[in-house]
């Protein structure tokens, strides 16, 4: 009986996990600047800056991470903590640091 009473009362959620679309890749620590060219750089603070105001307002520095391939491709992930939920921004850009990918999924939550 009380497992009954227990699993009435339960709201469990089954959440689809996302893959990390970034494992094997190297990530690239930076301290106050980037591994990548200028190109980079301005696309991904263009794409920061084309968030909505609410997102864009908590992108910091160290919520922006580059990686590398071992292909040559570069990708920054952008972190913003929005409402609870740790959203995950992953831009991917070819060889010639052409944005090609954007990847944007939930990172699972926390407590404010």
């Amino acid at each position: 009986m009380v497992t009954s009473v227990l699993m009435a009362g339960c709201s469990c959620s089954t959440t689809k996990h996302t893959p990390d679309p970034l494992a094997g890749w190297k990530y690239l620590l930076h301290v106050g600047h980037s591994h990548f060219d200028k190109a980079v750089v301005d696309d991904y603070t263009a794409y920061i800056q084309s968030l909505p105001p609410d997102e864009a307002r908590l992108v910091e520095r160290d919520s922006i991470n580059e990686y590398e391939d071992n292909t040559g491709q570069h990708a920054v992930k952008i972190v913003i903590p929005l409402n609870g939920t740790w959203w995950e921004h992953v831009l991917i850009y070819d060889k010639s640091d052409k944005r090609i990918k954007v990847i944007k999924y939930s990172n699972g939550g926390y407590r404010s």
